[in-house]
């Protein structure tokens, strides 16, 4: 397989396709929470100890899941450019379409947040201090309304760094496995 080079747009069918498989989807979350590389035997014991809920899974399942990722699951992500993976080496790694599919799964853990509600959250704490602010609430009216608007944009600026420097550097890391070939 290793990894045919092709980046066009996926279509919305394409992505569909890819994540109403539900071993392909967590393959992908597995890739998107490690960042890095992942040799397939490992691969294949997360997403087998996901679909039995056991740690570890029962060594039939594991089996199981490796051969499916190794003889269908993975060659078709990376026939279609989402992920890379090297047959010979046994490793998957995130490819430039990974990115793609990942717009239609944003994957958060159980204790934590999408950058969506993120936003929401400071975007209605914003709109309801500067409101306490404009009439005077003593509390709020320490800061001019001006103190606050700078304040709260700031803190949406450097969210906004922070989450594309955390995205890039998951590309960077990919493009470093691919310079390793």
């Amino acid at each position: 397989m290793a990894s045919v080079q092709r980046t066009p747009q996926l279509t919305k069918y394409e992505i569909h396709d890819v994540l109403r498989n539900k071993r392909r989807t967590w393959v992908l979350e597995q890739l998107q929470q490690t960042r890095k590389p992942i040799p397939l035997r490992e691969l294949s014991e997360q997403v087998a100890a996901v679909e039995t809920g056991e740690t570890p899974p029962p060594r039939n399942i594991r089996e199981s899941v490796y051969n499916s990722l190794h003889q269908t699951h993975l060659p078709k992500l990376d026939e279609l450019g989402i992920v890379e993976y090297h047959v010979d080496r046994k490793i998957v790694a995130q490819a430039e379409g990974f990115h793609q599919v990942t717009l239609y799964m944003e994957v958060v853990s159980a204790d934590d947040v999408t950058w969506a509600t993120y936003y929401l959250a400071v975007g209605c704490v914003t709109l309801v201090v500067i409101t306490l602010s404009s009439v005077g609430l003593p509390v709020f009216a320490a800061l001019s309304v001006t103190g606050w608007s700078i304040l709260f944009f700031a803190l949406f600026a450097l969210s906004a760094l922070y989450q594309r420097v955390s995205h890039e550097s998951i590309y960077l890391d990919v493009l470093h496995f691919r310079d390793d070939d």
